[in-house]
Protein backbone atom coordinates (compact mmCIF):
# COMPACT_ATOMS: atom_id res chain seq x y z
CA UNK A 1 0.00 0.00 0.00
CA UNK A 2 1.06 3.49 -1.37
CA UNK A 3 0.14 6.53 -1.24
CA UNK A 4 1.76 9.02 -3.42
CA UNK A 5 1.35 13.02 -4.15
CA UNK A 6 0.16 13.75 -6.74
CA UNK A 7 -2.98 16.34 -7.29
CA UNK A 8 -4.64 18.42 -10.15
CA UNK A 9 -2.14 21.49 -9.70
CA UNK A 10 0.92 18.93 -9.08
CA UNK A 11 1.40 17.68 -12.90
CA UNK A 12 3.57 19.99 -14.11
CA UNK A 13 5.23 18.07 -17.02
CA UNK A 14 4.09 14.32 -16.66
CA UNK A 15 3.86 14.23 -13.45
CA UNK A 16 5.31 17.00 -11.40
CA UNK A 17 5.18 15.61 -7.61
CA UNK A 18 5.19 18.27 -4.93
CA UNK A 19 6.37 21.44 -6.58
CA UNK A 20 8.99 24.14 -4.53
CA UNK A 21 7.60 26.85 -5.67
CA UNK A 22 4.47 28.78 -3.91
CA UNK A 23 1.83 26.16 -2.99
CA UNK A 24 -0.83 26.24 -5.55
CA UNK A 25 -4.14 27.80 -4.11
CA UNK A 26 -7.20 24.57 -3.41
CA UNK A 27 -9.96 23.19 -4.97
CA UNK A 28 -12.42 25.07 -2.59
CA UNK A 29 -10.24 28.35 -3.51
CA UNK A 30 -9.83 28.04 -7.54
CA UNK A 31 -13.55 27.09 -7.81
CA UNK A 32 -15.33 30.43 -6.48
CA UNK A 33 -18.24 29.01 -4.53
CA UNK A 34 -17.56 25.17 -5.13
CA UNK A 35 -17.95 22.66 -2.37
CA UNK A 36 -15.81 19.81 -1.64
CA UNK A 37 -16.66 16.39 -0.48
CA UNK A 38 -14.33 13.84 0.46
CA UNK A 39 -14.41 10.67 -1.73
CA UNK A 40 -12.92 7.02 -0.92
CA UNK A 41 -13.56 4.10 -3.27
CA UNK A 42 -12.63 1.69 -6.14
CA UNK A 43 -11.17 2.81 -9.82
CA UNK A 44 -13.54 0.09 -12.55
CA UNK A 45 -12.47 1.78 -15.06
CA UNK A 46 -10.48 4.81 -17.30
CA UNK A 47 -11.30 5.79 -20.20
CA UNK A 48 -8.34 8.47 -21.72
CA UNK A 49 -10.53 9.70 -24.50
CA UNK A 50 -13.11 11.13 -22.40
CA UNK A 51 -10.76 12.27 -19.33
CA UNK A 52 -12.92 10.35 -17.10
CA UNK A 53 -12.24 7.49 -14.43
CA UNK A 54 -15.20 5.21 -13.22
CA UNK A 55 -15.12 4.69 -9.44
CA UNK A 56 -17.19 2.84 -7.15
CA UNK A 57 -17.19 4.54 -4.27
CA UNK A 58 -18.56 4.91 -0.74
CA UNK A 59 -21.50 6.65 0.53
CA UNK A 60 -20.55 10.73 0.57
CA UNK A 61 -22.32 12.09 3.62
CA UNK A 62 -24.63 15.23 2.73
CA UNK A 63 -24.11 14.65 -1.04
CA UNK A 64 -24.93 11.29 -1.86
CA UNK A 65 -25.22 7.26 -1.54
CA UNK A 66 -22.60 5.19 -2.35
CA UNK A 67 -22.56 4.33 -6.12
CA UNK A 68 -20.79 3.35 -9.34
CA UNK A 69 -20.07 6.51 -11.81
CA UNK A 70 -17.90 7.90 -14.05
CA UNK A 71 -16.14 11.35 -13.11
CA UNK A 72 -14.01 14.06 -14.56
CA UNK A 73 -10.12 14.75 -13.69
CA UNK A 74 -9.86 18.05 -12.26
CA UNK A 75 -5.98 17.59 -14.81
CA UNK A 76 -6.54 14.45 -16.74
CA UNK A 77 -2.63 13.88 -16.98
CA UNK A 78 -2.70 11.69 -13.99
CA UNK A 79 -5.23 9.43 -15.35
CA UNK A 80 -2.16 7.32 -16.40
CA UNK A 81 -1.44 6.69 -12.76
CA UNK A 82 -4.76 4.94 -11.95
CA UNK A 83 -5.62 1.49 -12.78
CA UNK A 84 -8.90 -1.03 -12.48
CA UNK A 85 -9.11 -2.19 -9.15
CA UNK A 86 -6.57 0.64 -7.24
CA UNK A 87 -8.28 2.13 -4.15
CA UNK A 88 -8.72 6.04 -3.97
CA UNK A 89 -9.34 9.00 -2.09
CA UNK A 90 -9.94 12.34 -3.55
CA UNK A 91 -11.73 15.36 -2.99
CA UNK A 92 -15.16 16.10 -4.98
CA UNK A 93 -15.51 19.31 -6.28
CA UNK A 94 -18.66 20.23 -6.67
CA UNK A 95 -19.66 24.00 -8.37
CA UNK A 96 -22.26 25.72 -8.11
CA UNK A 97 -22.70 26.65 -11.23
CA UNK A 98 -25.45 24.88 -13.61
CA UNK A 99 -23.27 24.71 -16.40
CA UNK A 100 -19.86 23.18 -14.38
CA UNK A 101 -19.42 19.74 -14.52
CA UNK A 102 -18.48 17.86 -11.42
CA UNK A 103 -14.66 16.70 -11.00
CA UNK A 104 -12.41 15.05 -9.03
CA UNK A 105 -9.21 16.54 -7.30
CA UNK A 106 -6.51 15.18 -4.92
CA UNK A 107 -6.51 11.70 -6.14
CA UNK A 108 -4.41 9.57 -3.61
CA UNK A 109 -3.97 5.80 -3.97
CA UNK A 110 -4.27 4.09 -0.93
CA UNK A 111 -4.13 0.47 -2.49
CA UNK A 112 -2.93 -0.50 -5.66
CA UNK A 113 -4.53 -3.01 -7.78
CA UNK A 114 -1.60 -5.23 -9.19
CA UNK A 115 2.01 -5.48 -7.99
CA UNK A 116 3.39 -4.96 -11.79
CA UNK A 117 1.91 -0.97 -11.75
CA UNK A 118 5.03 -0.64 -8.83
CA UNK A 119 8.01 0.91 -9.85
CA UNK A 120 11.07 -1.58 -11.14
CA UNK A 121 12.63 -1.21 -7.78
CA UNK A 122 12.21 -3.49 -5.10
CA UNK A 123 10.64 -2.09 -1.63
CA UNK A 124 10.41 -3.53 1.18
CA UNK A 125 7.25 -2.71 3.37
CA UNK A 126 8.57 -2.87 7.10
CA UNK A 127 6.68 -5.62 9.13
CA UNK A 128 6.25 -6.10 12.55
CA UNK A 129 9.61 -7.89 14.17
CA UNK A 130 11.82 -6.71 10.94
CA UNK A 131 15.22 -5.75 12.06
CA UNK A 132 15.94 -1.77 11.16
CA UNK A 133 19.82 -1.45 9.66
CA UNK A 134 21.75 1.06 11.16
CA UNK A 135 21.21 3.84 9.01
CA UNK A 136 23.37 7.24 9.64
CA UNK A 137 22.38 10.37 8.98
CA UNK A 138 22.90 14.06 9.65
CA UNK A 139 20.86 15.80 12.09
CA UNK A 140 19.63 19.73 12.67
CA UNK A 141 22.73 20.56 14.64
CA UNK A 142 24.93 19.31 11.72
CA UNK A 143 25.86 15.85 14.19
CA UNK A 144 25.76 12.38 12.38
CA UNK A 145 22.79 10.34 14.10
CA UNK A 146 22.55 6.30 14.10
CA UNK A 147 19.62 4.35 14.53
CA UNK A 148 21.87 2.17 16.74
CA UNK A 149 21.68 5.38 18.97
CA UNK A 150 18.37 4.70 19.88
CA UNK A 151 18.26 1.49 21.03
CA UNK A 152 16.44 1.46 24.43
CA UNK A 153 13.68 4.05 23.52
CA UNK A 154 10.76 3.46 20.92
CA UNK A 155 11.56 5.62 18.07
CA UNK A 156 9.05 7.06 15.70
CA UNK A 157 10.21 8.35 12.39
CA UNK A 158 8.49 9.40 9.00
CA UNK A 159 9.60 10.92 6.07
CA UNK A 160 9.57 14.80 4.94
CA UNK A 161 10.82 16.94 2.87
CA UNK A 162 10.94 21.13 4.04
CA UNK A 163 9.63 22.66 0.75
CA UNK A 164 6.59 20.31 0.33
CA UNK A 165 3.57 22.71 0.22
CA UNK A 166 0.84 20.01 0.30
CA UNK A 167 -0.66 20.57 3.81
CA UNK A 168 -2.17 17.23 3.47
CA UNK A 169 1.33 15.83 3.21
CA UNK A 170 4.51 16.63 4.56
CA UNK A 171 3.10 19.26 6.87
CA UNK A 172 0.61 17.43 8.11
CA UNK A 173 2.54 14.50 9.05
CA UNK A 174 4.76 17.02 10.83
CA UNK A 175 1.77 18.58 12.92
CA UNK A 176 0.63 15.50 13.86
CA UNK A 177 4.09 14.23 14.43
CA UNK A 178 4.03 17.83 16.80
CA UNK A 179 0.88 16.48 18.25
CA UNK A 180 2.24 13.67 19.59
CA UNK A 181 5.58 15.25 20.67
CA UNK A 182 3.19 17.37 23.06
CA UNK A 183 1.30 14.59 24.08
CA UNK A 184 4.35 12.61 25.32
CA UNK A 185 5.93 15.69 27.19
CA UNK A 186 3.19 15.26 29.54
CA UNK A 187 4.54 11.86 30.77
CA UNK A 188 7.58 12.32 31.77
CA UNK A 189 8.27 9.05 32.45
CA UNK A 190 7.15 7.80 28.92
CA UNK A 191 8.78 11.02 27.01
CA UNK A 192 12.42 9.71 28.95
CA UNK A 193 11.58 5.91 26.68
CA UNK A 194 10.88 7.19 23.11
CA UNK A 195 12.36 9.80 20.61
CA UNK A 196 10.93 11.31 17.22
CA UNK A 197 12.59 11.41 14.03
CA UNK A 198 11.79 13.04 10.75
CA UNK A 199 13.89 12.22 7.57
CA UNK A 200 14.25 14.30 4.73
CA UNK A 201 14.49 12.85 1.39
CA UNK A 202 15.70 16.12 -0.08
CA UNK A 203 19.69 16.47 0.85
CA UNK A 204 20.36 18.90 -2.33
CA UNK A 205 18.18 21.69 -0.33
CA UNK A 206 17.30 20.30 3.10
CA UNK A 207 21.01 22.00 4.99
CA UNK A 208 20.99 21.03 8.80
CA UNK A 209 20.15 25.13 9.05
CA UNK A 210 16.84 24.97 7.15
CA UNK A 211 16.01 21.33 9.24
CA UNK A 212 16.68 23.07 12.30
CA UNK A 213 14.42 26.06 11.14
CA UNK A 214 11.94 23.70 9.98
CA UNK A 215 12.01 22.11 12.95
CA UNK A 216 11.57 25.17 15.01
CA UNK A 217 8.27 26.45 13.76
CA UNK A 218 6.74 22.91 14.49
CA UNK A 219 8.99 22.32 18.12
CA UNK A 220 7.71 26.25 18.96
CA UNK A 221 11.31 26.44 20.08
CA UNK A 222 15.08 27.34 18.06
CA UNK A 223 16.58 26.43 21.66
CA UNK A 224 19.06 23.65 21.15
CA UNK A 225 17.37 21.91 23.92
CA UNK A 226 14.50 22.08 22.41
CA UNK A 227 15.22 19.33 19.70
CA UNK A 228 16.39 16.98 22.59
CA UNK A 229 13.22 14.59 22.28
CA UNK A 230 12.71 15.18 18.14
CA UNK A 231 15.66 14.85 15.55
CA UNK A 232 15.08 16.29 11.81
CA UNK A 233 18.08 14.81 9.82
CA UNK A 234 18.74 13.82 5.93
CA UNK A 235 20.92 11.05 4.82
CA UNK A 236 23.65 11.34 2.07
CA UNK A 237 22.29 10.14 -1.45
CA UNK A 238 23.48 6.68 -1.25
CA UNK A 239 22.30 6.27 2.13
CA UNK A 240 19.03 7.92 1.55
CA UNK A 241 18.42 5.00 -1.51
CA UNK A 242 18.84 2.61 1.01
CA UNK A 243 16.80 3.94 3.80
CA UNK A 244 13.78 4.68 0.84
CA UNK A 245 13.79 0.74 -0.16
CA UNK A 246 13.71 -0.46 3.30
CA UNK A 247 11.14 1.81 4.46
CA UNK A 248 8.86 1.69 1.32
CA UNK A 249 8.98 5.23 0.28
CA UNK A 250 9.22 6.06 -3.55
CA UNK A 251 11.02 9.36 -4.22
CA UNK A 252 11.19 10.48 -7.61
CA UNK A 253 13.22 13.73 -8.29
CA UNK A 254 11.57 15.45 -11.59
CA UNK A 255 12.43 18.65 -13.77
CA UNK A 256 12.30 22.20 -12.73
CA UNK A 257 13.15 21.05 -9.09
CA UNK A 258 10.15 18.82 -8.27
CA UNK A 259 9.93 15.63 -6.26
CA UNK A 260 6.87 13.23 -6.18
CA UNK A 261 6.85 11.23 -3.36
CA UNK A 262 4.63 8.74 -0.80
CA UNK A 263 4.27 8.39 2.59
CA UNK A 264 5.45 6.02 5.32
CA UNK A 265 5.83 6.52 8.90
CA UNK A 266 7.45 3.51 11.43
CA UNK A 267 7.21 2.75 14.85
CA UNK A 268 10.49 1.15 15.91
CA UNK A 269 10.78 -0.32 19.13
CA UNK A 270 13.61 -0.52 22.18
CA UNK A 271 15.22 -3.78 20.22
CA UNK A 272 15.65 -1.86 17.32
CA UNK A 273 13.01 -3.74 15.28
CA UNK A 274 9.87 -2.98 13.65
CA UNK A 275 6.71 -2.87 15.72
CA UNK A 276 4.13 -0.39 13.32
CA UNK A 277 4.09 0.36 9.90
CA UNK A 278 1.83 3.85 8.71
CA UNK A 279 1.64 3.93 5.06
CA UNK A 280 -0.24 7.18 3.93
CA UNK A 281 -1.68 9.96 5.54
CA UNK A 282 -5.02 8.86 7.43
CA UNK A 283 -3.34 7.35 10.58
CA UNK A 284 -4.05 9.88 13.53
CA UNK A 285 -2.04 11.12 16.48
CA UNK A 286 -4.45 9.34 19.28
CA UNK A 287 -4.24 6.04 17.14
CA UNK A 288 -0.23 6.63 16.45
CA UNK A 289 0.09 7.60 20.42
CA UNK A 290 -1.56 4.71 21.71
CA UNK A 291 0.84 2.46 19.71
CA UNK A 292 3.84 4.20 21.05
CA UNK A 293 2.65 3.40 24.28
CA UNK A 294 1.97 -0.64 24.12
CA UNK A 295 5.66 -0.86 22.79
CA UNK A 296 6.84 1.40 25.55
CA UNK A 297 4.81 -0.80 28.26
CA UNK A 298 5.92 -4.15 26.52
CA UNK A 299 9.62 -2.98 26.83
CA UNK A 300 9.12 -1.89 30.51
Amino acid sequence: MRIYCFGAFLFLAALAGCHSGPPAEPASVQDAGAKVYHLRGKVIATNAASGEVTVAHEAIPGFMDAMTMPYKLKNPGILSELHPGDEITADLIVPQGSDAEIALDQIVVIAQAKPDYRPTEIFHVPAPGDTVPDFALRNQDGRVIHFDQFRGKTLLLTFIYTRCPLPNFCPLVTHNFAVINKQLASDPSLYKETHLLCVSFDPDHDTPARLRAYGATYIGSDAKSAFAHWDFAVPQKAELKKMAEYFDVGVTYGANDTITHTLSTTLIGPHGKVAQFYPGNEWTPDQVLHDVKQVAAQAG
